[in-house]
């Protein structure tokens, strides 16, 4: 039978942040305030490292920043992004997991906080299909309104996007021989908690601890 395979993306399959990233591309190419920009920036993604990040909070600020931008203009800001930040950091290594997860027979996504925006463009560069993120809201000229759609898909958010996904094919979890997730993150500790197979990979501290008290195991794919 088949099997399910969910990978979070940052840190995970990615050696880097792609939200982050992008956030630090915007600047670089002088499409926001700099200086005000990188210091809200830098203080959310810390938050998010610490385990204290409002998803809400953030996704205000990241999808306001994407409303202020035509579609058109944005989606050529994002493949520059792609061919200068996201390309260069997808590694072998992550693609030889997918691939064999692929091959396998599973049903292979990625479960991601950030924002579709930024991230259906990488899960097509990964050859990924499904992709569950957080959903930006779009006017009727699918430009970016700067509000989000339902729940963030980060912590516990993860666990119901799931379902929600899994119903949305006519399945339900349980319905999995196996069900992995591969994460870095003691964020994603909702999810991993409810799959057969959680992978700790690349954890970082306080998942690393986690993973060791609850015998799951660690996968390093790349030293980031």
């Amino acid at each position: 039978m088949m099997n399910l395979a969910l990978f979070d993306l940052d840190h995970t399959l990615l050696p880097i942040d792609s939200d982050h990233e992008w956030g630090e591309f915007l600047v670089r190419i002088g499409a926001v305030d700099g200086a005000a920009f990188s210091a809200r920036n830098d203080a959310f993604f810390a938050q998010y490292q610490a385990g204290t990040l409002d998803p809400v909070e953030y996704l205000e600020f990241s999808l306001g920043t994407l409303a202020r931008f035509p579609r058109a203009e944005l989606d050529a800001m994002h493949a520059r992004f792609m061919a200068e930040v996201i390309e260069p950091a997808i590694l072998p290594q992550a693609r030889a997991l997918l691939r064999r997860h692929a091959e396998a027979g599973d049903l292979v996504a990625i479960i991601t906080a950030t924002n579709a925006f930024v991230t259906a463009p990488i899960a097509r560069a990964f050859g990924v299909a499904h992709l569950i993120a957080a959903a930006p809201a779009l006017d009727e000229a699918g430009n970016i309104t700067g509000k989000l759609l339902g729940t963030p898909t980060m912590g516990a958010g993860k666990v119901t996007h799931t379902h929600a996904w899994l119903a949305g094919l006519g399945k339900r979890l349980d319905d999995f021989p196996r069900s992995h997730f591969y994460s870095d993150s003691h964020n994603d500790i909702p999810l991993l908690s409810v799959v057969t197979d959680p992978v700790a990979t690349n954890p970082n501290a306080a998942l690393t601890t986690h993973a060791s008290t609850h015998g799951w195991p660690s996968l390093h794919l790349f030293n980031d």
